[in-house]
């Protein structure tokens, strides 16, 4: 998960962590709260049905305490050796410029690699990995909901026909307020996590007095001991225990917002605890009450507070659903800026904070992958199935870049690069495994789900490069064409200031050539426009634009934005507007608008070619990502086969 909004707290602006006289981050409350509602919201819901379903494995044989004892201790060490040692302690160690996720560290892995294939290589592992996040992303509040809503019929059996609609009721409500951004949502983020996160200990210790044998778990031995005792059907159970681990992501992708040691803090001493604590009294109750594990969670709780705990869990699981949402939101803006989406309407829900977006398509798209799912799966039993097998791809994905990075980027010998990650990826690897035995199960869904994402982004990838060569070979080297503009007589120089968009500093516009084939007039004022999208997540003050004097009355300027940044060329350019005599009243922006159409013969592969004619057709005009004022374009263009 990567929540690109970070939600604000009684109005105010984000925390910042403080520093101390050394310099140091000191994380303070409102960050500590915030790390606690916006990165621990996945992993924090995932004991509403992460134990319930691992034991379900062995229904049909004895489920007694070697069984119990031996899934606990599963579930401590997957979060010891994947979330603790592999994301806390290793891979938040790599950031990009202070941010994380998949697609920084694709984007570091591929900084530190010269070899074109291995770029390409690395390129593909990040982008499928973000692929899988977002079929994660439409299982999460399925899930979530679906198993906090089901509690009703714990609290009230006579309720359990309302699971589905109430379930569908609220992910609808979720959904339909996501224009309004997380700021009001935000400012009880963090205190209702951190009142679930206390109840899931206090629960937790409450079973634990009763059956203390059940800390006996935290031995591997165990866990090791189910393995040997029931074999298949352990690797089996371990497609669901990786259950426990959902989220983990979010610790590494949301670390740009809080820094690693709110992140690693709240871990160690708050959200860990209480998972360990909660997962193990839902096991002590189990060996107290076997019938308990229908619905562990819940029957921890006295009856008269089971209502309460309901609304709490359901509370809980939007948290987390919306933080999932809001990742989402991120990474189709990363996917957009470096180049494997078009352009599509990104809407800014925050007058101060730039990460707050909205994406009306990219929510729609959510709700109705949401929708479905519930709808075809109707129990969170039956959608965990569904759950893992993205998670689980992502964590390999994660551990290949790692591996790449740690080794040139930190200068790890090659032989402690591949021993450390190797092992992880090991671990990685056999739950992946143990996940694709549920694919016909459900499993499918999210595979068939970063597959078509996969298929989408690529295609858009190569229609876009075979665009661009095209256009290199038809174009006019800016050289030439600046060399023989003085001594061309039939161009009019008119009064005002043209602002021509180019991809390419090395061309001529086509806008440019399009207008003076047809009005044979240049303004006295030009200035040419290049967008350059670097491979870090926020580009630095003194890097984001460079002006170049090309000609009298014509200038060229770079602007450049991070992979995390919406460009907003009107801005820019009053930012250098004295540089270039900018009146934002006065400029006009010429624009090339080409129409793709399908020809004869393509270079493209059958299958890419109508995927990118499609995603073309819905792309979002330069004008309106760009946030250039409609009333002051000028479109022109032509018919462009492909």
């Amino acid at each position: 998960m990567n929540a690109a909004a970070l939600p604000t707290f009684a109005g105010g602006p984000n925390p910042v962590p403080a520093h101390d006289r050394h310099g140091k981050t000191v994380p303070t409350t409102g960050a500590m709260l915030a790390v606690l509602g916006v990165v621990y919201g996945d992993i924090g819901t995932s004991p509403l049905y992460a134990l319930k379903s691992s034991l379900q494995v062995f229904q049909g044989t004895t489920v007694g305490q070697p069984e119990i004892l031996g899934i606990l201790s599963l579930f401590f060490w997957s979060l010891i050796l994947i979330v603790t040692v592999k994301y806390v302690m290793l891979i938040m160690r790599a950031d990009n410029n202070g941010e994380g996720g998949i697609l920084a560290l694709m984007a570091l892995a591929q900084r530190v690699t010269t070899q074109p294939g291995l770029r390409a290589a690395l390129g593909l592992i990040g982008l499928t990995g973000a692929c899988l996040f977002f079929g994660d992303g439409i299982i999460t509040p399925a899930i979530s909901v679906l198993s906090a809503v089901e509690g009703l019929e714990i609290a009230t059996p006579a309720l359990k026909a309302f699971v589905l609609p109430i379930s569908v009721t609220v992910i609808a409500i979720l959904f339909a307020v996501q224009y309004r951004g997380t700021h009001s949502v935000g400012r009880v983020f963090g205190p209702v996590m951190a009142l679930w996160f206390v109840l899931l200990a206090v629960l937790g210790i409450v079973q634990i007095a009763h059956r203390p044998e059940v800390m006996l778990a935290l031995s591997p031995q165990y866990a090791i001991g189910l393995c040997i005792a029931h074999k298949g059907l352990a690797f089996v159970a371990l497609g669901a225990v990786v259950l426990c681990v959902t989220g983990a992501e979010a610790l590494y992708a949301d670390m740009g917002h809080f820094g690693p040691a709110p992140i690693r803090i709240s871990w160690l001493f708050v959200v860990l605890p209480s998972l360990v604590l909660n997962y193990f009294g839902q096991g002590a109750l189990m060996l107290t009450d076997p019938g308990a594990a229908e619905n562990p969670f819940f029957l921890m709780a006295p009856a008269w507070s089971r209502l309460p705990l309901v609304l709490l869990a359901t509370l809980a699981t939007v948290i987390a659903s919306q933080a999932v949402i809001s990742g989402a939101y991120s990474a189709t803006r990363q996917c957009m800026q470096l180049g494997y989406l078009p352009r599509l309407t990104v809407l800014h829900t925050s007058k101060t904070e730039e990460g707050q977006i909205y994406i009306p398509q990219v929510n729609l798209a959510l709700l109705i992958g949401v929708l479905l799912l519930v709808g075809m799966f109707q129990t969170s039993d039956a959608l965990a199935s569904a759950y893992g097998i993205a998670v689980t791809g992502t964590f390999l994905c994660t551990a290949i870049l790692a591996m790449v990075v740690f080794h040139r980027q930190y200068g790890w010998p090659l032989w402690v690069a591949v021993s450390v990650f190797g092992a992880l990826l090991a671990i990685d690897g056999v739950f992946f495994a143990a996940n694709t035995l549920k694919i016909f199960e459900g499993g499918w869904m999210p595979l068939a789900m970063g597959l078509a994402l996969l298929a989408l982004m690529t295609s858009w990838k190569r229609g876009r490069d075979l665009l661009l060569d095209r256009w290199r070979q038809d174009s006019l080297p800016l050289g030439g064409f600046l060399d023989r503009l003085p001594q061309s007589k039939s161009i009019v120089r008119v009064p005002g200031q043209a602002i021509f968009l180019t991809g390419n500093t090395d061309y001529v516009p086509s806008a440019l050539l399009h207008n003076l084939k047809h009005n044979k007039s240049l303004h006295e004022r030009v200035v040419f426009v290049t967008i350059q999208t670097t491979d870090r997540p926020e580009a630095m003050p003194h890097e984001r634009a460079s002006i170049e004097q090309l000609a009298l009355g014509i200038q060229r300027v770079v602007l450049r934005y991070g992979f995390m940044e919406s460009p907003n060329i009107p801005k820019a350019l009053e930012e250098i507007g004295p540089a270039i005599q900018f009146d934002p009243m006065q400029a006009s922006y010429f624009l090339g608008r080409d129409v793709l159409v399908p020809g004869m013969t393509s270079t493209m592969a059958w299958w890419r070619r109508p995927l990118f004619l499609w995603l073309a057709r819905h792309a979002v005009p330069a004008t309106e990502f760009f946030r250039i004022p409609s009333d002051r374009v000028v479109e022109l263009g032509a018919r462009v086969t492909i």
